[in-house]
């Protein structure tokens, strides 16, 4: 699992810093599997003219896979990215993106080495000027198309193994949207079968590195469409809160006051459309989302099962969560004892007997489930349901 968490992480990392680059997404490059495309700078492949990257082979893991993908060959997120691309371009020093085009994170600057600090605030903490900004960029991300990436709408198989390139235009918003789903999404085995008990992004050590870096990516492309290169994320601090502060039309959309599962007109957010969000339809059909629109956003913060989430997390859960030593344990997986990577994500399905969890342990892991919903519960309002 650890290998197959990390090895997607790869692909954001290092040669292509997301899915699929417009320039690479036709049959020329799927057939010769190489993603190698020009910096602008110097039009040479990766930059290497200047020095800033060169034309590879990529870089897989040798180590034997772990037992919860008892598969091979089957799931084209499998070693990353070699079922499209066994070439791409491998960045020097501080450059890094698909052409070596760009800046590690970081760091600015014509050469990339310039330090740059940026700080992510509280949202409650932004002046109106600057809340209004933010809210105006991903409106502005929302209807705007991803100028260097596109997605697939099919799988490579599908695809008649790069013959008949399946791809389309989606909006700078929805990418991120639409690589969440691609990366957690279940494993299609052909005719009805799916396997269920896989996750390239969650339930692994490559959780936070994985999320860590789909956030950074986020924050670069919202600065590349709005020319700010100081925007960061801002963040809701929901730790002893009472009820779902963002949930209001000054923020992320209050609730429409005659259907209490809709947002009210006065959101910005009432006019979005949500994609990706009919797995089982997609499995049936063995099909990838395709970004289609899907309806208006769905969200009635309040009316929950309260018997599985009585309430948001306190500063004792968190703190408890922070007070655990090991990142990963065990097996490294949703069955990790004192793990806080699994802590934090929420996914200890504890079931009696839990061998290896002491009373107290179990009690907090309660606390932690209603922790990670809540963390679940605010990635969705930024990253799908704004």
């Amino acid at each position: 699992m650890l290998l197959f968490a990390m090895g997607f992480l790869l692909l954001i990392l290092q040669p292509s810093t997301g899915q699929f680059p417009r320039v690479c997404a036709n049959t020329q490059s799927l057939l010769s599997k190489e993603c190698c495309p020009p910096w602008d700078g110097d039009g040479s492949p990766c930059g290497q003219l200047s020095s800033r990257g060169s034309c590879q082979n990529i870089l897989l893991s040798q180590a034997p896979l772990g037992p919860q993908f008892p598969f091979s060959g089957v799931d084209d997120r499998e070693d990353w990215p070699s079922v499209f691309y066994n070439r791409t371009c491998r960045c020097e020093g501080n450059f890094m993106g698909f052409n070596c085009g760009e800046c590690k994170f970081g760091f600015s600057g014509v050469n990339c080495t310039e330090r740059q600090l940026r700080t992510r605030r509280n949202i409650f903490q932004l002046t109106i000027n600057e809340k209004n900004k933010f809210l105006a960029y991903l409106n502005l991300a929302k209807n705007i198309p991803s100028q260097d990436y596109v997605i697939a709408t099919g799988t490579y198989t599908q695809m008649n193994n790069g013959s008949n390139p399946m791809f389309r235009d989606i909006n700078v918003y929805d990418l991120f949207v639409w690589m969440h789903y691609y990366a957690s999404r279940d494993t299609l085995l052909g005719g009805s079968n799916v396997w269920r008990d896989i996750d390239f992004a969650h339930e692994a050590p490559g959780f936070l590195p994985w999320h860590r870096a789909f956030l950074l990516m986020w924050e670069r492309q919202i600065q590349k469409i709005t020319g700010d290169e100081n925007f960061t994320i801002p963040y809701w601090d929901w730790r002893d809160a009472e009820d779902c502060g963002v949930c209001t039309d000054e923020y992320m959309g209050g609730r429409h006051p005659t259907n209490p599962n809709l947002l009210s007109l006065a959101s910005i957010f009432s006019s979005w459309q949500v994609i990706c969000t009919r797995s089982e339809e997609y499995n049936s059909q063995q099909a990838l989302c395709n970004a289609t629109s899907e309806g208006p956003i769905r969200r009635n913060p309040g009316n929950h099962d309260k018997s599985r989430t009585p309430r948001l997390p306190s500063s004792a859960d968190v703190e408890f969560c922070l007070s655990l030593t090991q990142y990963e344990s065990g097996p490294m997986d949703k069955m990790a004892n004192y793990s806080f990577r699994n802590t934090l994500e929420e996914l200890l399905a504890c079931k009696e007997p839990c061998k290896g969890i002491t009373m107290q342990y179990r009690s907090r892991s309660e606390d932690k489930k209603r922790t990670m919903k809540m963390i679940r519960g605010m990635s969705k309002a930024f990253m799908e349901s704004a």
